[in-house]
């Protein structure tokens, strides 16, 4: 799976955040920024990203995936 086919994937299953994903080695890093992460500690926010990729990780699609969740004042500063 490229990189662009997943975050569009990730961008469908959470509208209210700007997602960006790259992909290096298969290896894949995911980015996203959404006001739905306030007030959320690091571990709720990425559960909430790793719904959306879970079924992938489990057939084998996806490998390996690092989750970067931030408010829209985190990846502000």
């Amino acid at each position: 799976m490229d990189a662009q086919t997943l975050e569009d994937i990730v961008a469908a299953g959470l509208p209210e955040c700007d997602v960006t994903v790259t992909e290096q080695g298969g290896h894949y890093t995911i980015h996203a920024v959404g006001a739905q992460f306030e007030g959320l500690r690091a571990v709720k926010r990425q559960q909430l990203v790793y719904s959306v990729v879970a079924d992938l990780i489990a057939a084998g699609t996806v490998h390996a995936v690092n989750i970067r969740a931030k408010t829209p004042a985190e990846a502000e500063a």
